[in-house]
């Protein structure tokens, strides 16, 4: 499940370039305290790893940057999902009823709100990124140091580490582990060099890959990814994608 929110303000809204922490924060305070401490503090588990199940888009609207801040000229919109349907209820009442809402310091409402008809994936999609998608590994030095080693979308691990965190999210969400039917490729349609993103969240630099894609696998999977996001931290705002032939939309 998706909401699509339109939010409108008085002024301009004033954001950090790298904002995500910022619509992360505006999300967890417009959810139950017990259901934002419980994705904040433990998450959905399998074995070692833990998986909050939302993501969200970059913002997009007109803006204009300077040497620290990107300013934007309201309304601006955002897209939210996640397989937990609860969650993206929660967040639609509390975010249109409440009087005080805030995207950072800056005091905002909501001025439209769309949940779109959710489709089944067919077994062969083309799919845009809201938000770019990181895939990484942590890996040993020479010297026994923890390093993060960020792929590309045109390394082979990049589709096979995607296909299996989707099996983990599979798991998690339907209790089920998926057979050896469930698999899944992705591969780069539209992506070069200038599609790749450094950015910060809460100083950790984080390298990250929008542009289009192709998916072939099972539709379980293809959906987990849709509503989850595909790659790793989904919920610090990246991996979340479109369809775009269903959405005609462009790259």
């Amino acid at each position: 499940m998706r909401i699509e929110i339109s939010l409108d303000s008085e002024g301009e809204i004033r954001l950090p370039i790298h904002y995500n922490s910022v619509i992360q924060g505006m999300i967890y305070n417009n959810i139950s305290p017990e259901l934002a401490r419980y994705l904040h503090d433990t998450g959905f588990t399998y074995g070692k790893r833990s998986f909050k199940m939302f993501t969200f888009s970059n913002i997009n609207g007109r803006y204009r940057l300077t040497n620290s801040d990107i300013i934007f000229s309201p309304p601006i919109k955002l897209v939210i999902s996640s397989p937990m349907d609860d969650f993206i209820q929660q967040l639609g009442y509390f975010m249109m009823v409440r009087d005080d809402l805030n995207l950072g310091v800056n005091p905002v409402r909501v001025s439209s709100f769309d949940v779109p008809e959710e489709t089944e994936p067919n077994e062969s999609e083309v799919i845009g990124m809201l938000s770019p998608v990181t895939v990484y590994s942590t890996l040993k030095t020479g010297e026994g140091k923890n390093k993060t080693y960020y792929y590309s979308p045109f390394e082979d691990e990049f589709s096979q580490l995607i296909e299996n965190n989707l099996k983990k999210k599979y798991a998690v969400i339907t209790g089920t582990e998926p057979d050896e039917s469930y698999t899944l490729t992705i591969n780069p349609l539209k992506v070069d060099k200038r599609s790749e993103k450094i950015l910060k969240y809460k100083g950790t630099v984080i390298k990250a890959w929008r542009g289009v894609y192709s998916l072939q696998g099972n539709p379980a999977l293809i959906k987990v990814g849709h509503e989850a996001g595909i790659g790793s931290k989904n919920s610090q705002g990246f991996g979340c994608f479109k369809f775009l032939k269903r959405d005609n939309a462009d790259d």
